[in-house]
């Protein structure tokens, strides 16, 4: 009985419409009648780019997939003139055993390759940028390349059979793919039969589906809606009286769900800063398009909205490095590669959104922050953002302090949409662009079952556990039960030694947390209050792994100093092994201290690093 409340407190909290839209796609896979299982159409043929002489200087192009490739930003993988297996994982080599079933009989997690999403990853066609760049640098061999893969492409995943035609947003991230790459190489009009074809076929697949994509409330809707803008004015400036229908569905669903989905601080629905950069980068691409096609403006709320969340991550990340927390899921997602930075270096995307949506630059120094702007052609906006700051967003519950050369980040537990980690009150520490106290991130969504029990979980953040259970229950692989909500908040407060900010939660077994924080000149200050709890509490910083050892009362690697002090006596305090994930599938250690308390009390953290 318990566990059936949970399950309709969830239920009513992702909201009756969003279940409904969910439910009617499902049921309607499931008997056939969902108009995309019962499509039928040729598969279409190249060549898809044509040779053009272009003039415009650019930066050199991407390194990617010339004689190698990094798949999620971390996983080598090489490449050669011949296109790839379409239906293996490349990280195991292994191929998925019928592939060219229809869409809806292949499963997400299919025995034979593992996680879907490692088969889907060059089906997302980052390769066809890389190709583009250097067809525009009049590399004749990059165009015969670019043709090639794509005829190979299409030759094996013929229209709606196979698992590059399972998803929707998949879809979508290959229509963006070559409409960036079509404005590359000056193709956006007079395209070839075989690229308007492609198109085509991509958007039949998205358009019966767009309101599954929109249920789930997160990335799916945003990406497909692009998709059905940007793909059908790209068809309807060729005449297709449905590309303008698919345009106008596009444009209507992708202001809908910048309304509905970034709030008005800026935050986005999925509590992600990759996410986030994905989200940034859809609407980026789409107003790029737009703005080619000479299509009208979005409406005012569209880019009010883009404006706020692109401000929300230029505050989240360092100028320096790019880098950000590694808050919320992280799969490896991110698109419109066209400059060398790494994977983790936020600045590309937040350089190309401020631009488009605030009209200013991020980051007034020359880098390579600069080269999809260069690519695309568009100019620097004169006016420069001002240096980011300490902020607030409590429609999503992230606070972010900073002061001197560190800055804390505070996650609480604001959730309109549905949370995908446990992680209320988590705190992460950077200092010069470097994270002293870590998120753990997301690893896998298909792993052994102790890793999809660790990642996420209450136990791999800076936070306090109590009697060792999630905040939040989970239900499924991407869904969590009983979402907790904010009871306690004290305002930011800025002085000239540094700044504070406070918030607390109960959950519904009576545990209760109050977290302070405050940033200053001689480093971090924590104060939990803790109570509510039956047997026991448990304190966890995660440290980078360095040597640490115990030095009276506090734990030093030489350079860093970490105190805690408790009301109550401690029970235990010693460093453990934990891990965290930078990259999708990617496993690192770390350091965790955990210090635990057996009765209600008062736990104060020092963090101190030397001037």
């Amino acid at each position: 009985m318990k566990s059936l409340l949970v399950k309709i407190r969830t239920a009513l909290a992702l909201g009756l419409p969003s279940i409904a839209r969910v439910t009617a796609y499902r049921l309607g896979v499931k008997l056939r009648f969902n108009p995309a299982c019962r499509l039928r159409v040729a598969t279409p043929q190249g060549p898809f780019f044509q040779s053009k002489p272009l003039q415009r200087a650019t930066p050199s192009p991407v390194a990617n997939w010339h004689t190698s490739a990094q798949l999620f930003g971390r996983w080598p993988i090489a490449v050669n003139r011949q296109p790839p297996d379409w239906w293996a994982n490349p990280l195991t080599g292994r191929t998925m055993a019928n592939p060219d079933r229809d869409w809806w009989n292949i499963p997400d997690f299919d025995p034979s390759t593992g996680d879907i999403k490692v088969v889907w990853e060059l089906s997302r066609m980052d390769w066809v940028l890389a190709f583009a760049q250097r067809a525009h640098n009049a590399d004749a061999q990059a165009l015969s390349q670019l043709n090639a893969w794509l005829a190979d492409w299409c030759e094996n995943n013929p229209p709606y059979r196979g698992p590059n035609w399972k998803c929707g947003q998949e879809a979508s991230l290959r229509v963006m793919h070559l409409a960036m790459a079509a404005l590359l190489l000056d193709q956006t009009s007079g395209s070839s039969s075989g690229l308007l074809a492609l198109v085509d076929v991509h958007l039949q697949r998205i358009a019966p589906t767009i309101h599954y994509a929109v249920g789930q409330d997160n990335n799916h809707g945003t990406s497909e809606a692009a998709a059905l803008f940007v793909g059908g004015s790209w068809l309807a400036v060729h005449g297709s009286a449905q590309g303008r229908q698919w345009q106008d569905m596009g444009r209507k669903w992708l202001e809908n769900r910048a309304a509905r989905l970034i709030g008005q601080d800026g935050g986005f629905s999925q509590y992600s800063l990759n996410y986030h950069r994905l989200l940034l980068d859809t609407l980026s691409m789409a107003e790029l398009w737009r703005r080619h096609v000479v299509a009208p403006e979005f409406s005012n709320a569209f880019y009010q909205r883009a404006a706020a969340a692109t401000g929300w991550l230029y505050q989240m990340i360092s100028p320096d490095t790019g880098d950000g927390p590694n808050v919320g899921a992280n799969d490896g997602a991110r698109l419109l590669q066209l400059s060398n930075t790494t994977y983790r270096d936020y600045r590309p995307s937040v350089q190309l959104a401020m631009t488009l949506f605030n009209k200013q630059q991020a980051y007034p120094k020359e880098g390579a922050w600069n080269e999809a702007l260069q690519w695309l052609g568009i100019e620097l906006p004169q006016a420069h953002a001002p240096s980011p700051g300490s902020f607030v967003d409590d429609g999503c519950g992230f606070a972010v302090l900073r002061h001197g050369p560190a800055m804390a980040m505070l996650r609480y537990p604001r959730f309109r949409f549905r949370p995908s980690q446990a992680d209320a009150l988590h705190l992460d520490l950077w200092l010069r662009g470097s994270n002293l106290l870590c998120d753990d991130g997301s690893y896998s969504y298909h792993a052994a079952p102790e890793c999809l029990q660790y990642f996420g979980s209450t136990a791999s953040h800076n936070t306090v556990q109590f009697d060792d259970r999630d905040q939040m229950p989970r239900l499924g692989r991407f869904l969590l039960g009983d979402w907790l909500g904010t009871s306690f908040v004290q305002p930011l407060t800025q002085r000239e030694s540094g700044v504070e900010f406070a918030a607390g939660y109960r959950d519904r077994a009576g545990g209760s947390h109050r977290r302070q924080v405050m940033l200053g000149n001689a480093g971090l200050r924590v104060v939990d209050d803790v109570s509510g709890f039956k047997k026991k509490a448990v304190l966890r910083w995660r440290l980078p792994h360095r040597h640490w050892r115990l030095e009276g009362q506090r734990w030093t690697d030489g350079t860093h100093t970490l105190t805690v002090k408790a009301s109550v006596p401690i029970a235990r305090c010693e460093v453990v092994d934990g891990w965290q994930s930078r990259h999708y599938l990617e496993k690192t250690p770390v350091s965790v201290l955990e210090v635990e308390i057996e009765q209600a009390g008062t736990l104060t953290t020092h963090y101190e690093w030397a001037a």
